[in-house]
């Protein structure tokens, strides 16, 4: 059983308070049965692929004031299962997207899978998205799955509200794009259970910490825009599946040209 889509009403609603806040956190857009369903299966693709590379940044150490942590990860699931393909285009997913970039056209820019394994998992120091794909308008986010339950003991993604409005900001390039200068106390603790989705804006500000519980953190990261944004250079360019549209059309036609 799946639960339903939202009304007009309710879209509109997360929409106004995406652009106010610069991130809205959807409780229950999978069930609890659903998420369980992906967190075996995210778990059982990255010991099928014995994926064994790290991708913690070198700036994570401060943040985790030293320990030594850890952090497995995969891009674009929905070439190796496609249940991730079909959850790109569920429209319980793309309704809230296309409300909040305030157009009926969803285009994909790329995913990661990220487990967080117990005890040491790995934290993300602040930072912005856009540093790493700038866009013309800004129209690009990210909406983060959770496939099991977030609590702040598990290392969960810290958000600091209102952030986005001040635009682009410097990213120290060592270690990882980072903002080693930002207000820890500006970031709120998004505590989130199996099945709540976050979205929020490439501008917007956040983290997440150390997961020092005796479980692993499991969510699916997918990063969208309006297909009428244009990319700024050539950064990151080569997401398999960049350009497929999640929801309406492609207005442009450039779709292969990024």
């Amino acid at each position: 059983m799946t639960t339903p889509t939202r009304s007009p009403e309710e879209l509109a609603e997360l929409a106004d308070a995406y652009d106010e806040q610069g991130y809205v956190l959807v409780k229950g857009l999978l069930t609890t049965e659903e998420a369980a369903a992906y967190r075996e299966r995210s778990h059982a693709l990255l010991e099928s692929l014995h994926r064994d590379d790290d991708p913690t940044w070198g700036s994570a150490a401060e943040a985790a004031m030293g320990r030594m942590t850890s952090l497995q990860h995969l891009h674009d699931a929905q070439f190796y299962d496609a249940a991730y393909t079909r959850l790109l285009t569920d429209p319980r997913f793309t309704d809230v997207v296309a409300a909040v970039l305030r157009t009926p056209n969803v285009q994909l820019h790329h995913t990661k899978m990220f487990v967080k394994p117990p005890e040491n998992g790995s934290p993300f120091p602040p930072h912005q998205d856009h540093p790493f794909f700038p866009h013309e308008d800004h129209r690009v986010g990210a909406a983060i799955f959770h496939f099991d339950d977030a609590p702040d003991a598990k290392g969960c993604v810290r958000i600091a509200p209102g952030s986005h409005t001040e635009g682009p900001r410097e990213h120290d390039p060592e270690g990882g794009f980072h903002l080693p200068d930002f207000p820890q106390e500006q970031l709120i603790p998004m505590e989130a259970e199996a099945g709540d989705v976050l979205f929020f804006t490439y501008l917007t500000v956040h983290s997440s910490g150390v997961n020092v519980s005796d479980e692993a953190r499991t969510t699916w990261l997918v990063q969208y825009r309006d297909p009428e944004d244009t990319l700024i250079g050539d950064a990151h360019t080569q997401s398999l599946g960049q350009g497929l549209i999640l929801a309406g059309t492609d207005p442009t036609g450039r779709a292969h040209q990024r």
